[in-house]
């Protein structure tokens, strides 16, 4: 993932001066004590901590901790959903057990092996459209992303993607506000809108770095891709990996050229991943979406079931999920659409 080069030159800079500087101090006396903690206090950051190690779970599940960050265990064969329910009024169902759902891979009943309803964090990436037709909108999107956050798990991490015809990470990891608008007020409105290789850059940084089981990606972007190397669907491809991200985009499409064009793709990778595409009408709805998306996120059942056809037999498995209870009528889960088992194909060389 790119970083501006202009972040590196300075940190360049300033690291030469602190060696200047400290080259020009006494060094501490052999003798001299490190200070010792007053009882009560914290830790030093560099101290070893004297508290017991997290106990772990060996059973699937998001019940443990590593080192203050949660962490979700799962066996290796294990598939793991993140499903939203709805009822016929399209209203979120959170009050269902185990024994409403019902799995199928490739049309085959599978048995769940694991079972979760809880407010799970998640890793986050927000991808964010820079090219120039975003210029006046960036204040209202910026303000809608913060807002996503702030109504999100206040355990979650998430990094910033900034993207014209070429995308930079300017945010990674983090859950503090003022880095994240830092990151999102890096703004170069300018050039053209390469949708698809960030989306591929920002899938591979949540498999390679991130520590949280549970990953989404939200695009908020105004226009058709005209830039990228990927494709749509080399795009889609690597967002159904086995433990790809769910979804969410944005679309601001009312001033587009082709419309019908960009608005197909973003619902193909939010409907395939299990996440969904907004279409609003004008920028004062974002906010609104954007708090709708925290909501979905934090309403999602896990689900883990372990394939009666192993995963490392490779290949694209079709999955769907079924729900029913005697306290509802239509039910319907959203959830994604398959996987790819085994080894996926590696984001493009940038």
């Amino acid at each position: 993932m790119r970083r501006r080069n202009n972040v590196a030159l300075l940190i360049l800079f300033l690291l030469t001066a602190l060696f200047l500087a400290n080259s020009q101090t006494k060094p501490i006396a052999p003798n001299q004590a490190s200070p010792v903690p007053v009882a009560g206090s914290p830790a030093p950051a560099d101290s070893p901590s004297t508290s017991p190690p997290p106990t772990t779970n060996s059973a699937p599940g998001p019940d443990s901790t590593d080192n203050g960050i949660f962490v979700f265990h799962k066996q290796v064969e294990e598939v793991v959903l993140h499903a939203t329910v709805v009822d016929d009024k399209q209203h979120i169902v959170t009050s269902l057990d185990k024994g409403d759902f019902n799995v199928y891979e490739d049309g085959h009943p599978q048995t769940i092996t694991s079972f979760r309803h809880e407010d799970i964090p998640v890793a986050m990436g927000i991808v964010v459209d820079n090219s120039g037709s975003m210029r006046e909108k960036r204040q209202k999107v910026n303000a809608a992303a913060l807002n996503l956050v702030r109504s999100s798990n206040p355990n979650d991490e998430v990094f910033i993607v900034n993207f014209n015809d070429e995308y930079y990470l300017d945010q990674d990891f983090t859950s503090n506000i003022k880095k994240l608008q830092e990151g999102l007020e890096k703004i170069e409105a300018r050039g053209g809108t390469a949708l698809y290789d960030a989306v591929v850059a920002s899938a591979d940084h949540l498999k390679k770095e991130a520590k949280l089981e549970k990953k989404v990606i939200l695009v908020v972007t105004d226009g058709d891709d005209n830039e990228s190397a990927e494709t749509l669907e080399q795009a889609v491809r690597r967002l159904q990996g086995d433990g790809g991200p769910t979804v969410y985009a944005i679309g601001i499409l009312e001033k587009e050229e082709h419309p019908k064009h960009a608005k197909r793709a973003l619902q193909i990778m939010s409907e395939r991943t299990g996440g969904l595409a907004f279409f609003p009408k004008t920028l004062d709805e974002v906010d609104a979406i954007s708090r709708e998306v925290a909501r979905d996120i934090r309403s999602q059942y896990t689900i883990g079931y372990k394939p009666t056809t192993p995963k490392n037999q490779g290949g694209y498995r079709q999955v769907k999920v079924d729900a029913r209870s005697r306290s509802y009528g239509k039910l319907t889960v959203r959830t994604k659409s398959g996987y790819y088992a085994g080894a996926e194909p590696a984001a493009g060389a940038q």
